[in-house]
C-alpha cells in the first residue's frame, strides 16, 4: 500500500501519485523530476487542488490527462521553475559584443538580416539584455532587420514578458547609464516598477513553445541562448534536442549554455570556445 510521502499534509500524496506526476511531465515536457523535487510539486500543485476544489492529487492528475488544454497549461506552469535576472552570467555578453556580433554583421552584411533564439526565455531579462547588448554594439541598428525570438513553455511568464514591467530591485546591478537609458520608472501607483523601454520590446517575438514538440520556425538563426533549461533533460533528451538546435542554426553559429551545463558526452555538433560559449561545426 502506497504511504503518502509526508504525514499531516492537507492532501495524500502518494508515491504512485508522484510516480504519475513524474511520467507526465517527461511525457508532455522532456522534463526530469527527481525525487528531490517531491516536496516542491506537492506545494506548487497543492495551489491547483485549492483553486479546483478539489481533495486528491489522484483526481488533479485524471484531471490533468483529460487532456483538458487550460488546466494542462495551469500544471505545466506550476512545474517549470523561472530563475532568472538581467545580464546574467555578464561574460556572455561581453563575448557576444566583442565577438559575435560583428562577426555576424560582416557575415551579413549583403542582407542586413540576424535572428536570434532565446530559448526558456523566463520572465524576460534575458532577450532585453540581449536586445540592449545589440543596441550598445551596433551604431546603426536601425539600418538591420533584426529579431530575437524569445520562447518559453510557461504562458504566465510569457505574459509578464510582454507587459515588460519589473521591480526596480530587479535592475539594482546594472550601471547608471543602463538603467537610464533603456528602462522608465514607473510614477504614482505604479512608483517601485520600471518598464522596458519600447526600442527593446521592438526587437523581440515572445512565443509559447514545448522544446519537446514540433518548432514552427524554421531559421537559420545565428546565435542562440539556451541557458539552465536543459538542466531538467536527461542525456537522451539531451542528444535529441541539440541535435535538433544543431540543424536550425547556421555553420559556425554560436551557442551560450548556462553555467552548470556541458556539450561533454551529449553532441560532437558543437566546440567549446570558452566557459559554457559553444559555436556550431561547419
Amino acid at each position: 500500500m502506497d504511504q503518502s510521502l509526508v504525514h499531516e499534509r492537507e492532501f495524500i500524496f502518494s508515491e504512485s501519485d508522484f510516480e504519475s506526476i513524474r511520467k507526465f511531465v517527461k511525457e508532455e515536457t522532456g522534463i526530469t523530476l527527481s525525487d528531490a523535487k517531491k516536496n516542491m510539486v506537492y506545494g506548487r500543485l497543492s495551489r491547483r487542488l485549492r483553486a479546483l476544489n478539489i481533495k486528491s492529487f489522484k483526481q488533479y492528475i485524471e484531471i490533468v490527462k483529460e487532456g483538458e488544454d487550460e488546466e494542462k497549461g495551469n500544471f505545466v506552469n506550476a512545474i517549470t521553475t523561472n530563475l532568472t535576472s538581467f545580464f546574467r552570467e555578464e561574460h556572455h555578453f561581453d563575448f557576444l559584443k566583442k565577438t559575435v556580433v560583428p562577426q555576424v554583421l560582416s557575415n551579413n552584411r549583403q542582407t542586413k538580416r540576424v535572428r536570434i533564439w532565446s530559448a526558456g526565455c523566463s520572465t524576460g531579462e534575458e532577450p532585453y539584455s540581449l536586445a540592449i547588448a545589440l543596441h550598445e554594439s551596433i551604431p546603426d541598428i536601425d539600418n538591420w532587420d533584426i529579431k530575437i525570438l524569445a520562447t518559453d513553455l510557461d504562458t504566465n511568464v510569457l505574459d509578464h514578458c510582454r507587459r515588460g514591467v519589473y521591480d526596480i530591485e530587479r535592475i539594482q546591478d546594472l550601471s547608471k547609464l543602463r538603467k537610464s537609458t533603456w528602462f522608465l520608472k514607473g510614477k504614482g501607483q505604479h512608483s517601485g516598477s520600471v518598464r522596458v523601454d519600447p526600442r527593446l520590446q521592438s526587437l523581440i517575438t515572445f512565443k509559447q513553445l514545448n522544446l519537446m514538440q514540433g518548432w514552427p520556425m524554421k531559421g537559420p538563426f545565428d546565435f542562440m541562448f539556451c541557458r539552465n533549461v536543459v538542466i531538467y533533460f536527461d542525456k537522451p533528451t539531451q542528444k535529441i534536442l541539440f541535435d535538433r538546435y544543431a540543424n536550425i542554426l547556421k555553420d559556425d553559429a554560436y551557442l551560450f549554455l548556462g553555467h552548470s551545463e556541458s556539450l561533454h558526452n551529449v553532441t560532437s555538433r558543437f566546440q567549446l570556445l570558452g566557459t559554457t560559449i559553444y559555436q556550431k561545426k561547419s
